[in-house]
């Protein structure tokens, strides 16, 4: 058996590498690029779902995140930038980024969108050092069927996710983490 490789040294190999890919920060393009992007993944997220076109017309902001690179194998990870929009102007630029263990394998892009319907659930991301999805605010996640029937006024909870345009294929269950914080100027 000299000369083989170990299965399990492939498997974490592949699920080190995945990790790396998954977690590199998008903030390679530039703040105008990333701006444009988040405009353009906002206005077909609010033209094509009713709900967030119906919240987008009462949050106080949105916080969209138009490329997210997830992958793993076993042990995954996910990054990607996004632009904070108040009023249809950027407002800010956070980073997104989570790890997760679990049985999962594979890799895929997808887009997120967080709208804030008051200001005290905008605080939680602003007036702190990073917004942990589950902790705070309450966030819901909206999904397909959700989003064609729900209107501003049965939506009453404090942040609202929309994840659109999913590319890739990620199988599997996991438990995982996400984190937003802020990116400096």
């Amino acid at each position: 058996m000299r000369g083989r490789i170990p299965f399990r040294w492939i498997l974490l190999l592949g699920a080190a590498v995945a990790l790396a890919a998954a977690t590199m920060p998008a903030s390679a393009q530039g703040r105008g690029a990333l701006e444009a992007d988040a405009k353009k993944a906002y206005n077909s997220l609010v033209a094509k779902v009713p709900a967030a076109k119906a919240l987008g017309k009462n949050a106080v902001a949105v916080l969209v995140f138009p490329k997210i690179t997830k992958a793993g194998l076993m042990i995954g990870g996910q990054s990607g930038d996004g632009v904070l929009l108040r009023g249809g102007k950027a407002a800010g630029y956070y980073n997104t980024s989570g790890a997760s263990f679990g049985l999962q394998a594979g890799a895929q892009q997808f887009g997120y969108a967080l709208f804030f319907v008051n200001e005290k659930a905008l605080k939680a991301l602003t007036g702190t050092g990073g917004f942990e999805v589950g902790v705070g605010p309450s966030v819901v996640v909206v999904d397909e069927g959700m989003g064609k029937s729900a209107t501003s006024i049965t939506m009453k909870d404090d942040v609202y996710a929309f994840v659109f345009g999913q590319k890739g294929l990620m199988g599997g269950v996991g438990l995982q983490g996400n984190k937003i914080t802020k990116l400096d100027k």
